[in-house]
């Protein structure tokens, strides 16, 4: 088990530190948290039992590998830190816009460093991450950092120029189906259902339905079909939604991401 040092512990950090420890696959013991902010590094030690350190160079000394989970703005600087003080430390970047060409552009071409792309259901253990094709680390090192964010989710590989759209629909796609179990419990709340057994029945539904996609491998298209007998009431609510342009919106949702 190597020494994980994280590099910011928010809201992502933190998913994913509770997600190796509840995987076994990491210990409060063997964890070390930097960042600038000692009242934030304080909360989190007493929340996580996560140890603090007082510079990411302290940091740096205790441990085997880097987790680099701060905001966009202050990767490049700790970046450098780590490269000019352990050259050899793998890294791995969870920060959203980075790739290993970005990296080399800012000079930091022998930086051993795997950028990914988790989401916060890796605190649950049932998340999805996204590995860039191209990196920096032995092959030994990208072994580790994939079998440890196995264990918080699934992990995919994608070409870097696919990791954009691949982040839209695994990091920002959760938030559009927050959206969708709010609403469809909002209808279920106007028609007399308690709103906690709303969000009960509502999520249960959608984790049980994408849980037969992935088990199946069946075509969406067919496991619909299944639940709309000819003349029948499901049927009629797909029109809904069809009528108004359900299916357009999901696109469109994505597209407004891309150009941004």
């Amino acid at each position: 088990m190597k020494r994980i040092g994280f590099i910011g512990i928010g809201n992502m950090g933190s998913a994913l530190f509770s997600g190796f420890v509840a995987a076994g696959k990491l210990t409060p013991e063997l964890a070390y948290a930097y960042t600038p902010i000692p009242a934030e590094l304080k909360a989190k030690h007493e929340e996580l039992g996560i140890n603090p350190c007082e510079s990411l160079k302290d940091m740096l000394s205790k441990v085997d590998m880097i987790l680099i989970a701060c905001k966009p703005a202050q990767v490049i600087e700790n970046a450098r830190v780590i490269l000019e003080t352990t050259p050899d430390m793998p890294v791995i970047c969870i920060a959203a816009g980075f790739s290993l060409e970005k990296f080399r552009e800012n000079g930091l071409a022998d930086l051993k460093v795997q950028c990914i792309m988790p989401n916060t259901p890796a605190r649950i253990r049932d998340g999805v991450t996204l590995f860039e094709e191209c990196h920096n680390m032995t092959e030994e090192d990208n072994a580790y950092a994939k079998d440890l964010l196995s264990a918080v989710g699934s992990v995919e590989v994608l070409a870097p120029h696919l990791m954009k759209i691949g982040m839209v629909i695994t990091s920002c796609s959760p938030a559009f189906v927050d959206m969708m179990i709010e609403a469809y419990a909002d209808a279920a709340v106007k028609y007399g259902i308690p709103r906690a057994t709303a969000y009960r029945l509502v999520s249960g539904t959608l984790h049980g339905a994408s849980g037969l996609q992935i088990a199946t491998g069946e075509h969406p298209g067919v496991l619909k079909d299944q639940v709309c007998s000819p003349g029948g009431t499901t049927i009629r609510g797909v029109a809904a939604l069809e009528a108004c342009g359900f299916r357009n919106a999901c696109i469109e949702s994505v597209d407004e991401v891309m150009n941004s």
